[in-house]
């Protein structure tokens, strides 16, 4: 069995993440979903929110995703959203540039759901 896949997050102005992995958590359109090495083949909706990657050091790294779909194959996790602002791990000024460009991409999306306010209460947090 292995322990990592691939991770590619792809909008269509480009990539916004690719990387080996050791697991993610995705905003689905039914709740949280994490996927592991060696996941079931699936594909379903995303949902607006934060990708929360594990590199291969133990290390998390964030994505904010207005909504999307998630592809999982035996090696390769496709995530193919409309918008996504990749925000990092370690606190930083780049790190709170990107918080803020994430926040208005979530609220160009409205603020009439629940992903929406868990999102950016996850924001404020970082």
């Amino acid at each position: 069995m292995k322990n990592k896949f691939i991770l590619e997050i792809v909008t269509p102005k480009g990539m916004i993440f690719s990387g080996d992995v050791k697991e993610a958590q995705f905003p689905g359109s039914e709740g949280e979903l994490g996927i592991l090495p060696n996941h079931a083949s699936l594909v379903t909706l995303l949902d607006t929110g934060l990708i929360e990657v594990t590199d291969l050091n133990g290390d998390i790294e964030r994505v904010a995703i207005n909504w999307g779909y998630l592809k999982v194959s035996e090696e390769k996790v496709t995530v193919l959203a409309d918008g996504a602002v990749y925000i990092g791990g370690k606190k930083d000024g780049k790190i709170a540039q990107a918080i803020e460009k994430a926040k208005e991409l979530i609220e160009s999306m409205g603020s009439e759901s629940t992903a929406y306010a868990a999102t950016i209460a996850r924001l404020d947090n970082l």
